[in-house]
C-alpha cells in the first residue's frame, strides 16, 4: 500500500480529531506550519492534520483507527532530525502525531541508575532532572534544546558522549512502544540482564517510527562525575591525530569522554561567523577536543590530563602537535562553542552537501585522504569540512561550494558527491548512515546498494509489525 491511495475526507478526519480533542488537533495551515518543515530545508510535507496525544491510551487510539481505515501515520518528535524522516510527503494525505505533549519523567531510581521518561520529554530537560538527582545522562547532541527522547530513540541518536558511553541503543535498557494495531507493547524493565528471547526493543531503536510509535522508555544513568579537564590540541594530519587516540585509551582508557577531530576550515567559519568566538592555535591544518573525566575527583581528572600529554610529549608524538589545557569552566565552555557550533558557521558559505558516515577508526586517515580527491574530482574547488568523533569513527564529512559558485548548480552534484564518499566508505567496510538514520535521504541509496539478505529481513520485519502499511509509509525501506 502507498499514502497515495488514501482519501483524508471530513469525516475521517473528525474521528481522528474527536480521539484528542479540536485544541490539540490541529488543523489550521499556521498551526500545522512548524510541523511540515525540517531544520535544513531540504524537506517540505503536507498534512491536513496533525495530532498531539497527551496519553498512550490516546496513541494507542489513533494507531487502531489509522490500521482500520489505511490511513498514513508520521511520528514526530522535536523536528530536529536531519534525514526527513519525520517529514510526511507531499501527497497530503498523511497524519502527524506529534510526542511532544507526552513529556513526564516518570521515575529516577538512582540505585538502579536508571530514568523512566516519555517520548516527548526534551533533551536538555532530561539532562536537568536527572543532575538534580546527582546523576547523568550522556547523550549530548547540539540540537538538545528541542529534541525529543523518543526521536533520539527513534534514531538511535549518538553524539558526543558514544566514545565511552555508547549510542541511544546502548543506554536504552526497555520501552514502551504502542504498535501499528493499537496493542502497547509495555517492556518498561530495568534489567541489564535479560535472555528471555529476542531483544524486541532494539527491533524499535533505530526504526524510524516505520514499526511502531515509542510513547516512553528506561535509559541508563550514571553517577556524575566529579571532575573533567577539556584540552585543545592541535595537530599536523589524521594520523598524527590517531596516535594521539591510541595513546589517550591507554592513558585514560574509559575516563576518556570525548575525542573530537575537527579540520582547520570549520574553525575558521566558525571564528568568521560566530562572534565571541577565537582560535586556541592557529597555523595547524586539523585540531582534537579532547575531554577526561574522573568518578573520583577533580585532581584525578587533571592528572590523567597531565599523564596524556607528558607521554605524548616524550613519545613519537612530540613533534606533531601542540595543545592548550582549559584553566576555567569558561575556557572549556570556549573549547566546546567551537565544536559545537560548526554546523551553523557553515551555513553562511552557501549551499552545503553533508555525509554522515562511519569507518573503523584505524581507517579514518585513509578515507579522509581518499575521499578529499574524490570530492575535488566531482566539484573542483569545493571546501571539504570535516569534523566529529574521531573516537567512535563517526565523521560528518560536509562538503561547502566553492567561493562564489551557484548554490543550485553546486546542489545539482548532490547525488554524484554522495556516491564517490559513500563508495570508498562501503569499500572500507563502514556505514552511510551512522548517527542520523535512513529516512527519505539515503531511503534509495540503502535499497540499491545494502545486502539483499537483509533488504529482505527488514521487509519481513516491517511486514509483521505493520501489515496495513500505514507506519511512516516512504521512510527507511
Amino acid at each position: 500500500m502507498t499514502s497515495e491511495a488514501v482519501v483524508l475526507d471530513q469525516a475521517l478526519l473528525d474521528r481522528f480529531a474527536a480521539i484528542v480533542g479540536d485544541a490539540h488537533a490541529l488543523r489550521a495551515e499556521a498551526d500545522i506550519g512548524p510541523y511540515l518543515r525540517e531544520p535544513r530545508g531540504l524537506w517540505s510535507g503536507r498534512s491536513p492534520l496533525v495530532l498531539r496525544p497527551g496519553s498512550v491510551e490516546e496513541v494507542s487510539r489513533i494507531l487502531a483507527l489509522a490500521t482500520e481505515t489505511r490511513t498514513p501515520i508520521v511520528p514526530q518528535g522535536g523536528n530536529t532530525g536531519l534525514v526527513g524522516g519525520q517529514m510526511p510527503h507531499a501527497t497530503g494525505n498523511e497524519i502527524v502525531v506529534s510526542l511532544s505533549r507526552l513529556n513526564r519523567i516518570r521515575e529516577i531510581d538512582p540505585q538502579s541508575n536508571t530514568v523512566t521518561a516519555e517520548a516527548g520529554v526534551v533533551l536538555e530537560a532530561l539532562h536537568r532532572a536527572v543532575d538534580a538527582a546527582d546523576r547523568l545522562y550522556p547523550l549530548s547532541l547540539a540540537s538538545q534544546g528541542s529534541c525529543q527522547i523518543g526521536g533520539n530513540l527513534s534514531s538511535n541518536a549518538g553524539g558526543t558522549a558514544v566514545l565511552a558511553y555508547g549510542n541511544t541503543r546502548e543506554l536504552c535498557l526497555g520501552v514502551e512502544v504502542v504498535l501499528p494495531t493499537g496493542a502497547v507493547f509495555d517492556d518498561l524493565r530495568k534489567l541489564k540482564k535479560d535472555n528471555t528471547g529476542y531483544d524486541l526493543k532494539n527491533l524499535f531503536v533505530g526504526a524510524e517510527g516505520t514499526l511502531g510509535i515509542i510513547t516512553a522508555a528506561v535509559l541508563k544513568i550514571f553517577p556524575k562525575p566529579k571532575g573533567r579537564k577539556v584540552v585543545w590540541v592541535s595537530v599536523l594530519s589524521p594520523s598524527a591525530a590517531l596516535e594521539l587516540l591510541s595513546l589517550a585509551l591507554n592513558v585514560a582508557g574509559a575516563n576518556l569522554t570525548a575525542f573530537e577531530l575537527v579540520a582547520d576550515i570549520a574553525v575558521e567559519f566558525v571564528v568568521r561567523h560566530i562572534p565571541g568566538t577565537v582560535r586556541p592555535l592557529s597555523d595547524w591544518p586539523w585540531h582534537l577536543l579532547v575531554e577526561v573525566s574522573s568518578g573520583r575527583s577533580q585532581e584525578d581528572a587533571e592528572q590523567l590530563s597531565e599523564e596524556l600529554f607528558d607521554s605524548a610529549l616524550f613519545g613519537d608524538a612530540m613533534a606533531t602537535f601542540d595543545a592548550v589545557v582549559a584553566t576555567s569552566v569558561a575556557q572549556e565552555r570556549a573549547f566546546w562553542a567551537l565544536r559545537e557550533n560548526i554546523s551553523d558557521a557553515q551555513k553562511p558559505e552557501g549551499a552545503s552537501i553533508k555525509h554522515d558516515i562511519s569507518v573503523p577508526v584505524a581507517a579514518i586517515p585513509e578515507f579522509i585522504a581518499r575521499a578529499a580527491l574524490e570530492v575535488e574530482r566531482v566539484c573542483p574547488g569545493a571546501r571539504v569540512v570535516c569534523f566529529g568523533h574521531m573516537g567512535d569513527g563517526n565523521l560528518h564529512y560536509n562538503v561547502s561550494q566553492p567561493v562564489g559558485a551557484d548554490p543550485q548548480a553546486f546542489l545539482s552534484l548532490y547525488r554524484p558527491m554522495n556516491k564517490a564518499v559513500h563508495d570508498i566508505v562501503r569499500d572500507l567496510g563502514g556505514s552511510i548512515s551512522a548517527e542520523h538514520g535512513i529516512g527519505q535521504l539515503k531511503r534509495e541509496e540503502l535499497l540499491a546498494t545494502a545486502p539483499a539478505v537483509g533488504i529482505e529481513l527488514m521487509r519481513r520485519i516491517k511486514a509483521a509489525f505493520d501489515p496495513a502499511g500505514i507506519m511512516n509509509p516512504g521512510k527507511v525501506l
